[in-house]
C-alpha cells in the first residue's frame, strides 16, 4: 500500500486537479459563448455558423477571439435578458395579486364595516388614509 501511495505524489494529484478544472472552466466558457451566439438577433445564420465552426474546430482560439471581440456585447445582452425577465415577473405578480389602490382599500373596509368587525369611525379613518 505504501508503494502505491508513493507512486502518485501529491504534486501529481494537484496538477491533475488543476488540469481537470481548467477543462471544466473552458467547457463552461465555450458553452456560454455558444449560447450567446445563438441568442443574438443581430447575427445572420451564416455568421452564427461561422462562429460555431470556429469554436468547434479551433476551440481555444475560437473562444478567445469571440470573447475579445464581443465582451461588451455579451454583458449588455445578459443585462437586457435579466431586466426583461424581471419585468415579466413583476407584471405577472401585479396581475396575479389583483387590483390595489384606494378603491380596493375602501371596499375591504366597507366589507369589514358591513360584517360588524369595525366601527363607522374606524371605517372613516381607513377611508381617509386611502384617499390621502
Amino acid at each position: 500500500m505504501a508503494l502505491l501511495a508513493s507512486s502518485y505524489p501529491f504534486l501529481g494529484v494537484l496538477w491533475d486537479m488543476l488540469i481537470f478544472f481548467a477543462w471544466v472552466i473552458f467547457i463552461w466558457i465555450a458553452i456560454t459563448a455558444l449560447i450567446d451566439i445563438f441568442r443574438r438577433h443581430d447575427l445572420s445564420g451564416w455568421s452564427k455558423a461561422a462562429w460555431t465552426v470556429l469554436i468547434v474546430v479551433l476551440p481555444w482560439v475560437g473562444v478567445l477571439i469571440y470573447l475579445i471581440i464581443n465582451h461588451a456585447g455579451m454583458a449588455e445582452r445578459r443585462y437586457r435578458e435579466a431586466a426583461s425577465a424581471q419585468a415579466q415577473f413583476d407584471q405577472y405578480v401585479r396581475t396575479t395579486a389583483g387590483p390595489a389602490g384606494a378603491a380596493s382599500e375602501i371596499e375591504k373596509a366597507k366589507q369589514l364595516l358591513d360584517d360588524g368587525t369595525i366601527s363607522q369611525g374606524d371605517f372613516d379613518v381607513i377611508k381617509a388614509k386611502a384617499l390621502s
